[in-house]
């Protein structure tokens, strides 16, 4: 999820802990409750700062790591022990099952969006998007909204509040789940061209948008190439067809490390050459991504003759802003 949600989640958690007599008891716990659980739904995502080292470091580790199963474990260490050492010290043990809640909250949220975590590590590095939830959900926001207004201005308390809130949010994401799955299985069937095979050719990934009842649809065929368009109910309106060229310097351009962090993250992608004057530009693009007819979540690598890198850059770049990024003037 975004931040904005998972900032909303925090308090919300700190609501629904008020089911828990003693917190609801003890305003001093609350209060400490409430500190972290909005830590909690935070910390995962504290490997932005990542960024201040350079984009592909932030790209191949963000979710990852940090919202493995040992650093679940130490986030909730870290900031229940802190919390409850500086507010309530006898309060610990409610103050770290709160914090624990928050911090896997966080964690399994993100599992539904397409964007995905390493949450399984250090058992594996497979990164894990069920692309059921898009990474900012209308409903979710504005539903934790209304509760804390309802819960601030006094009109309902915490606990029935808090419980009915998530009761429905649960019914929601059992919803969207079960959606996806049958709308996956529809626009194989819709498929016309499908239809002209016994056998799917490759499989098809739905990808959620703010629109409850549009979807992106990506086509990976298993020659590697890909269909690229929409799904609204009962249409399936393919808008792009795309594949990867050939070329040495594209063979090339794997071993840089921007590349290398592009790919590790993504299994959806394509690559193009293009000669200049000087030697080469490859570009890889992650067809997921699609917006307003273009893939703005790039890697590029700028390469003289031998193939050599000059220049390069992985992450969201519009190619209209492609060539001042990369200070490309040239034909």
């Amino acid at each position: 999820m975004d931040t904005a949600t998972h900032f909303a989640m925090g308090f919300g958690l700190a609501g629904l802990a008020y089911v828990d007599p003693v917190v609801a008891s003890d305003p001093r716990l609350a209060i400490a409750v409430m500190v972290a659980t909005i830590v909690g739904s935070q910390a995962p995502d504290f490997d932005t700062i990542l960024r201040f080292k350079d984009n592909a470091t932030y790209i191949r580790n963000h979710r990852g790591m940090s919202h493995s199963l040992p650093f679940m474990a130490l986030w909730i260490l870290l900031i229940g022990v802190g919390t409850s050492l500086l507010i309530h010290p006898a309060g610990i043990w409610h103050v770290l099952l709160w914090t624990a809640i928050a911090v896997m909250v966080h964690v399994f949220t993100d599992l539904f969006n397409t964007y995905g975590t390493q949450a399984v590590r250090p058992f594996s590095d497979t990164w894990i998007s069920w692309n059921i939830i898009n990474i900012f959900d209308p409903f979710i926001f504005s539903t934790h909204i209304l509760a804390l207004l309802l819960w601030i201005t006094g009109l309902v308390a915490p606990a029935p509040l808090f419980i009915t809130l998530y009761v429905v949010i649960a019914l929601y994401y059992v919803w969207r789940t079960v959606t996806h799955f049958v709308l996956t299985k529809k626009v194989e069937e819709l498929d016309i061209e499908n239809g002209r095979s016994p056998e799917p050719d490759g499989h098809y990934v739905l990808i959620p948008t703010i629109s409850l009842r549009r979807w992106h649809v990506v086509h990976a065929k298993k020659d590697g190439s890909y269909r690229m368009g929409w799904y609204s109910p009962d249409r399936l309106i393919w808008a792009d067809y795309i594949e990867s060229m050939e070329h040495p310097a594209i063979e090339a351009s794997r071993q840089h490390r921007d590349i290398r962090a592009l790919l590790y993250f993504s299994s959806y992608t394509v690559s193009e050459v293009e000669e200049t004057s000087t030697g080469y530009i490859v570009r890889w693009a992650d067809v997921r991504y699609r917006h307003r007819r273009q893939y703005p979540f790039v890697g590029v690598v700028v390469m003289d003759r031998n193939y050599n890198a000059i220049d390069s850059y992985v992450g969201w770049l519009s190619p209209d802003k492609m060539n001042d990024r990369l200070g490309l003037h040239v034909g």
